[in-house]
């Protein structure tokens, strides 16, 4: 669960390995000191790693940026005192790194997630998906995202079902909406890199053209779908859910993953408000994502 905008040559790059249950309150920091790039869900090892230009004052930015993650931190008593390294690396250093971790994986009991780079493995699930992460993401690695293609497997659907999947990062839900049959499938993005991710994605899985991919904010969307996926961080999801209310058909779906386990309290509510009825909940580690439905 992340958001990218990489594409110089050196990077510098900030690994924080905490409590995942600040992760969302560290993001937001970071994003506030400049950060063009988050990464949660790429090396299997609980870091977050944040990515900013390689500053020309390099012990300036340091000692502002432990200030910083302190002081969130401080927010947080019961968390131990993160670990924090501070790192530079050459652009082509990331490529290779996402080469590195990332490898074909049954990701549901349906669905195989097989990089770009490999050849398609033998005994997959009756579905597969060939990824280029690039400079976006969303692979299929982490929880929330696995536990989202998991619930998108679910509900019943109609003969002629539409998805709309809110931050699309590398167009992985949305592609896996084509493979369950919806026949309108869109997918937004407020980071035109993202969009291009999931653009290319698209084509390598023979979709151009099925996948409608557009930065327009949801507040300006005004058709309704079957099914909305949202994998995004809580107050996020707090934010826009007056908008999935109206966005989602009656007896439709509503699919909210990015979410720790002990934040579903704290979404129930909100659901009920606009008139949603929790119908499933998935967890894995300590990630949960919720299954809810729009009466008819």
């Amino acid at each position: 669960m992340a958001s990218a905008g990489l594409s110089r040559s050196e990077w510098m790059e900030i690994a924080i390995r905490v409590d995942p249950a600040v992760h969302e309150a560290l993001c937001a920091m970071l994003s506030r000191l400049g950060c063009t790039g988050l990464v949660t869900d790429t090396f299997g090892d609980g870091v977050l790693r944040a990515y900013f230009p390689l500053p020309e004052k390099l012990e300036e930015f340091r000692a502002r940026t432990l200030t910083s993650i302190r002081k969130t931190i401080s927010f947080f008593p019961h968390i131990a005192a993160p670990e924090t390294r501070f790192n530079s690396i050459p652009n082509e250093d990331w490529s290779r790194n996402w080469r590195k971790f990332f490898r074909a994986e049954r990701v549901t009991p349906f669905l195989t997630i097989v990089p770009a780079w490999e050849s398609i493995p033998e005994n997959t699930g009756p579905m597969v998906i060939r990824i280029d992460p690039g400079q976006a993401f969303g692979t299929g690695k982490h929880p929330t995202t696995r536990l989202c293609l998991r619930a998108m497997e679910l509900p019943a659907k109609p003969p002629s079902w539409s998805l709309l999947d809110v931050g699309t990062g590398s167009g992985i839900l949305a592609i896996y909406g084509t493979r369950l049959g919806a026949d309108k499938v869109a997918a937004i993005d407020i980071d035109e890199e993202a969009l291009e991710s999931a653009g290319r994605n698209s084509r390598l899985n023979g979709l151009e053209g099925r996948v409608e991919l557009s930065s327009r904010p949801v507040a300006q969307w005004e058709q309704d779908f079957f099914m909305v996926t949202a994998n995004l961080m809580l107050n996020t999801i707090l934010d826009l859910m007056g908008h999935f209310s109206r966005m989602v058909k009656p007896g439709g779906c509503l699919i909210l993953s990015g979410l720790l386990g002990g934040q579903l309290d704290l979404v129930k509510p909100s659901l009920e408000e606009h008139g949603f009825n929790r119908e499933k909940t998935l967890s894995q580690e300590e990630w949960a994502c919720i299954l809810a439905r729009k009466p008819m």
